[in-house]
């Protein structure tokens, strides 16, 4: 196993969280996880100074150094009425770090999102898909995605979608609190992807870092990473119940015209695992059995509401 050295922009999210303590548990390997207030990934010095900092670190310990930007405005809604504020850290910020790799020399893994695509496939979306986002979240991930590809840094993008996770807010802290104050809930059952506990793609990004910082990373360098099995939102919620010990019948299907969102959600963001598999990577495990897992590891975490 590659001895790593970890710069995570980002890293008290969803994500970032899960790299820093799968990383701080590994012997012979280090990591900064700074969060926003730390460390603002569109300041170029502050961000240049990180990237300095962890290549020292790491040759002091004779590791492989390796950044890893879980950074993002993924606020959907909130992008749409400040575009601004998602551009300067979805595009400027990525570009800022790409430029500060690619000047040091680090390989980068960039996380970005199934809203790079319209969400109106009938099958699984490949890598090489034709994008078309429409949604101000989606068009800033995927010009963020094209500064990092563009820019000479030794880059790689990896598209997820539906990520949940012990920390931060997401669907399945939801489902509970709502649970917990609501006898029956409506779910749209008309919008289909593949719920990623943060867990599993944070193991599956270090795995791909592991061969980046080696210097032998797949060539294609924009792969998908989800949880494997796609699902409803509708059936997802029904998982979550049962994982709650609750009758899941108390979910109700309604359709997406029934619960109008102020930015329309994707029809379909079911991610295609095949180059990921291609790459000689080991795909994430199916999500159903993802999110037993997730409640029996983080039990105060998913539960705490219900």
């Amino acid at each position: 196993m590659t001895r790593l050295a970890a710069l995570v922009p980002g890293g008290k999210g969803q994500v970032g969280s899960e790299l820093a303590a799968i990383l701080g548990a590994r012997r012979g390997s280090l990591v900064h996880a700074p969060g926003s207030a730390e460390l603002d990934i569109t300041e170029t010095e502050a961000v240049r100074d990180a990237v300095e900092a962890l290549a020292e670190a790491a040759s002091d310990a004779e590791m492989r150094p390796v950044v890893i930007n879980t950074a993002a405005c993924t606020a959907v809604d909130a992008a749409e009425s400040d575009p601004e504020s998602a551009e300067r850290v979805n595009v400027t910020g990525a570009a800022v770090l790409a430029e500060a790799c690619r000047e040091g020399g680090l390989p980068l893994l960039h996380v970005s999102t199934d809203y790079v695509f319209p969400g109106d496939a009938d099958r699984p979306y490949e890598p090489t898909d034709t994008t078309g986002p429409r949604t101000v979240y989606g068009r800033t991930k995927l010009e963020g995605e094209q500064a990092v590809l563009e820019s000479g840094a030794h880059a790689w993008v990896v598209r997820t979608a539906w990520v949940y996770g012990a920390h931060g807010g997401n669907f399945v802290k939801t489902m509970a609190r709502l649970a917990a104050q609501r006898d029956e809930l409506s779910v749209v059952d008309d919008q289909i992807g593949s719920p990623t506990w943060a867990a599993d793609l944070a193991a599956g990004l270090l795995e791909l870092a592991g061969h980046a910082a080696a210097g032998d990373g797949p060539e294609q360098r924009v792969l998908h990473c989800t949880n494997t099995g796609s699902t409803s939102w509708f059936e997802f919620a029904r998982a979550i119940f049962d994982e709650l010990g609750l009758d899941p019948k108390r979910v109700k299907p309604c359709s997406s015209a029934e619960y109008p969102t102020k930015t329309p959600r994707p029809a379909y963001s079911v991610l295609s695992e095949n180059a990921w598999r291609e790459a000689g990577l080991t795909p994430l495990r199916p999500w159903r059995d993802a999110l037993r897992e997730a409640f029996a590891t983080h039990p105060e975490a998913f539960r705490h509401h219900a």
